[in-house]
């Protein structure tokens, strides 16, 4: 039977607080950004929801949460859908 060594049983500790962080971040950007579309038709909303959802997803990059790509790819797909109502709107 194995030793249950101290500096172990802590790292597991850590690993899965770190892993519950991680998820409620991914979860928060995941919202921010359903936020966003549902305000596509409120233009007031949206200029408040879009700098959060971008601020949300640039602070997860920063904190190592997400790849730097992945925000990127989100943010690029989210201003797509944002810009092309606009100019339908227009």
């Amino acid at each position: 039977m194995a030793k249950r060594i101290k500096s172990g049983l802590k790292r597991v500790e850590v690993a899965e607080r770190n892993r519950q962080r991680n998820v409620a971040v991914k979860s928060s950007i995941k919202t921010a950004t359903r936020k966003v579309l549902e305000s596509l038709k409120d233009e007031e909303v949206l200029k408040k929801e879009l700098p959060i959802a971008i601020s949300k997803m640039d602070k997860a990059v920063s904190k190592g949460i997400v790849h730097k790509n992945t925000v990127a790819r989100k943010k690029s797909r989210l201003m797509k859908r944002v810009n092309a109502e606009a100019k339908a709107k227009a």
